[in-house]
């Protein structure tokens, strides 16, 4: 089952590198990004696209990982006192 989870996570990676592949070589003019008063330097949109999607990644597991510091490891253990036998006894 494992391989199977990997073997999928890969895929999807996959897929997100050729669609921002694929938008990258369509789309070559240079943006910029404006907040406020604030504005970026131009860059095209495929490395622009890429960065962000990058960012995306990294938050995702920096996210995930502090999600689960407040989590159990033994929860498993913890539930399983209260269900008790009843042909031990």
């Amino acid at each position: 089952m494992k391989m199977f989870v990997n073997l999928f996570i890969s895929i999807v990676i996959a897929g997100w590198v050729l669609a921002i592949a694929l938008i990258s070589v369509q789309n070559a003019t240079p943006v910029s990004l404006r907040f406020l008063v604030f504005q970026s330097i131009q860059v095209p949109f495929g490395l622009m696209l890429a960065f962000w999607v990058a960012v995306g990644l990294v938050g995702g597991v920096v996210l995930q990982s502090l999600w689960g510091l407040g989590e159990s490891k033994s929860r498993v253990d913890e539930e399983a006192e209260f269900f008790i036998d009843d042909e031990d006894f």
